[in-house]
């Protein structure tokens, strides 16, 4: 399954795909296919998240890759799963990501009979650090679901997938609707307008969901889940077997009314209200932002955490496999066709062991011609998941902004010290 080139590597060049051996296939998405990769000279392993060029063009979703390569850049965090190298070759754009074996907990949740309150506790305190973090670089995950958290061999969390994650704009609400329909804010679905204050709503829906094995609005189509969402009561299970503390965060989270809701006060101190929570009383916040605290639920990793069948679909003759391909030399961006010229110009390479962190806020602007849009909404195709067709770029609608829409907009975090890019 690996690969047995072998013509020399110029590891002192740029990064490109010849610099790691291919390993096994652990994952595909909407946007692209992951597998692990091993670095030829330093034998550290990776997951390697590559994207068909034609496929992203013909999906229109030049822009969010672009958007994700570069907000990729700006992140580094204990509780994220980073970008550690970015590259192109003629036919595929790759991200080079730190490599997370213990599954997704959409894998466990399935898997498992039994997860235990402790470790809910646990994770939702690792991944309030990481949305704090995050919404302090001015960033929106908007994806926020079990299946784009991963663990790793020792039982931590880490965010993944920011392919639909935007730049927080400081003086307007979002309008754009992309994520996952069951996790959505109301003020999202209700297209009122939002902020960074969703990533918690969509927090407060995990919890439910580990907690209860079921989320807390469900309807059959899309019309439906939308109506339970804007105004069915939260509702806990008659069987429930968890705590008052517990019980009391999710109501938190999942509070409609944004200026009350968790995590989420107008001084943008929301933060201090989770770890002055009485569920989270069991945590050491020091020890836990460190990565010095225990978890209390470590993966099996005597087996596969994620779905095997990846790595036949990676290898039936139906399908192309990934292979080491060297580019053609000096591409004309004036000779390319709309969208690979974009690719081209603007997924550029990053390689952490060289390259200094940067943040492309508030410069992170739409790319060629989709910036002629205004902020387009997502097509939905089922009642779980939203296709994203916006682009970078969010532009008000009708020239709306917070005071003419009246609605309630939290000022982003200040930075708890240093920068991290």
């Amino acid at each position: 399954m690996g690969c047995c080139f072998s013509e020399p590597v110029d590891f002192d060049g740029e990064v490109t795909l010849f610099h790691f051996d291919l390993l096994r296939a652990i994952g595909r998405g909407a946007f692209g296919k992951v597998r692990v990769v091993e670095h030829k000279r330093s034998k550290k392993l990776y997951a390697l998240k590559y994207i068909d060029k034609s496929q992203c063009i013909r999906d229109k979703a030049v822009a969010h890759i672009i958007q994700e390569r570069r907000l990729l850049e700006e992140i580094d965090h204990p509780f994220v799963v980073n970008l550690r190298y970015a590259f192109q070759d003629d036919l595929n754009c790759f991200f080079v990501m730190d490599l997370m074996l213990g599954g997704d907990l959409r894998f466990h949740m399935n898997s498992q009979r039994h997860i235990p309150e402790e470790a809910i506790v646990f994770w939702i305190a690792e991944l309030s650090c990481a949305l704090d973090y995050l919404h302090r670089q001015r960033i929106i995950h908007r994806d926020l679901k079990p299946d784009n958290i991963l663990l790793d061999e020792k039982g931590h969390v880490h965010i993944t997938d920011f392919n639909v994650a935007i730049h927080c704009s400081q003086t307007r609400l979002h309008t754009s609707v992309a994520g996952s329909l069951a996790y959505m804010a109301p003020e999202v679905v209700g297209r009122k307008g939002y902020n960074w204050t969703v990533d918690w709503w969509s927090l407060g829906i995990t919890a439910y969901e580990l907690l209860f094995r079921k989320r807390p609005f469900d309807g059959r189509t899309g019309e439906k889940m939308t109506y339970s969402i804007l105004n069915d009561p939260l509702k806990f299970p008659d069987d429930r077997q968890c705590s008052k503390a517990a019980l009391s965060v999710v109501r938190g989270f999942i509070d409609r009314d944004v200026s009350t809701r968790l995590g989420c006060r107008p001084d943008g101190d929301g933060f201090d209200d989770i770890r002055d929570h009485a569920w989270f009383s069991s945590i050491n916040w020091d020890a836990l932002e460190a990565k010095k605290s225990k978890p209390p639920f470590v993966p099996d990793m005597t087996r596969a955490n994620f779905d095997v069948s990846h790595e036949l679909d990676e290898f039936l003759v139906v399908e192309k496999p990934l292979t080491h391909k060297k580019r053609k030399p000096n591409p004309d961006l004036e000779k390319m066709k709309p969208g690979f010229g974009q690719l081209e110009k603007y997924f550029t390479v990053y390689d952490f062991s060289k390259s200094q962190r940067m943040s492309y806020y508030p410069h992170n602007q739409a790319i060629g011609t989709e910036s002629t849009n205004t902020d387009q909404t997502c097509v939905q195709a089922s009642s779980d998941t939203i296709i994203p067709t916006a682009t970078i770029a969010e532009r008000s609608q009708g020239g709306s902004t917070m005071l003419e829409s009246g609605h309630y907009l939290a000022s982003i975090p200040p930075s708890r010290g240093p920068a991290a890019v």
